[in-house]
């Protein structure tokens, strides 16, 4: 790893810049929060901080050959839905949907939040901020994982929705991320769909996602 930003500096992006710097002492970690209050947290592990909106930030800096290795996202909003929206070309909007109630009874337990988002978790506990994600095994219980999210969520039924799926990898116990192309991938695949997409961010266990569809502006 030799570049990271993390997007948000709350209590989950100060923890992710404080373990990366350990695991990755060479690593450039550049944090961007609107508060500034929260940056002078991680002033001394983060190469540069920024004072902004991190999905603006995204919007306006992240290039095809101007990029971080990872993007940690450590936001309480959907980062990728957020970016996505900034980054549609004008000539399209964006209509929200509903996630199907058929779907979201698979995903454990489900949360909605503002404007139809819904969060998704495979424990009804709080997890351990050290879980290092095990493959089969939930880290708690030690019971086998009933189903990886990301893969649950990649194959929906084109049919009812088309799926757009970023999986959040592990990059230190209790700190994920993903890379830029993830993003542009997003981008292309929403830019290709003609009916609703299920855009959701993704881990073996968590997950968070939104339901729209591209509208033409001029329609």
């Amino acid at each position: 790893m030799k570049t990271v930003w993390i997007i948000g500096a709350g209590q989950f992006g100060e923890k992710a810049a404080v373990r990366l710097r350990l695991k990755y002492p060479e690593a450039a970690i550049i944090v961007v929060d609107q508060d500034r209050r929260a940056l002078h947290r991680v002033e001394e592990v983060a190469n540069a901080v920024v004072v902004g909106d991190g999905a603006v930030y995204l919007a306006e800096h992240l290039t095809v050959s101007e990029k971080p290795d990872w993007i940690v996202a450590a936001v309480p909003v959907h980062l990728a839905f957020e970016w996505l929206c900034k980054r549609l070309p004008p000539a399209y909007r964006i209509e929200k949907l509903a996630v199907p109630e058929d779907l979201a009874q698979k995903l454990g337990c489900v949360f909605t939040g503002e404007g139809g988002k819904v969060y998704t978790s495979m424990a009804d506990f709080i997890c351990p901020d050290n879980c290092p994600e095990p493959a089969d095994l939930c880290f708690v219980t030690g019971k086998p994982r009933p189903i990886d999210l990301y893969k649950e969520l990649s194959a929906v039924n084109p049919h009812q929705m088309t799926p757009v799926i970023v999986r959040s990898r592990q990059l230190s116990p209790g700190v994920g991320g993903y890379r830029p192309g993830d993003l542009f991938d997003v981008l292309r695949k929403v830019e290709a769909c003609r009916g609703p997409v299920l855009l959701g961010t993704a881990c073996r266990c968590h997950s968070v996602l939104d339901a729209f569809r591209l509208i033409p502006r001029n329609s």
